[in-house]
């Protein structure tokens, strides 16, 4: 699995979603949603080249774990999608995990992933 890159450093003063475009601030309050609708520990969504989104939790049974960003993007891929713009991760955590990171990548190569506190607080972007 790869290593989880840092998220950048939160700025001085918090920010929110207002912060951000209308299409990213979307994904943080569909991510939110994914995350609260069944008190997941991190909800995650993605936009496609066409603009569509996908929103996911993170899933944790017996069987199967996968990330919430890694959800989103296998959404998006059974969809059809075949690039990503943008994505973004809201977590209680402070870096960002590779796998999910790594499944946006697969996708795209400088799409920014925003990860967010569960607030909707912008902590960071990761763009590599």
């Amino acid at each position: 699995m790869p290593e989880s890159p840092a998220v950048p450093a939160a700025r001085a003063t918090p920010s929110d979603p207002a912060d951000l475009s209308a299409e990213d601030g979307k994904l943080v309050v569909l991510a939110r949603g994914a995350r609260g609708r069944v008190a997941a520990v991190e909800g995650a969504a993605v936009r496609d080249q066409d603009g569509r989104t996908y929103a996911a939790a993170n899933v944790s049974l017996p069987s199967l774990a996968i990330t919430a960003l890694q959800l989103a993007v296998a959404s998006a891929v059974a969809a059809g999608a075949t690039r990503l713009e943008a994505a973004v991760v809201v977590t209680e955590a402070s870096t960002l995990d590779g796998a999910g990171h790594a499944a946006v990548r697969d996708l795209s190569a400088d799409a920014p992933i925003h990860v967010a506190a569960p607030d909707g607080t912008l902590l960071g972007t990761v763009t590599q």
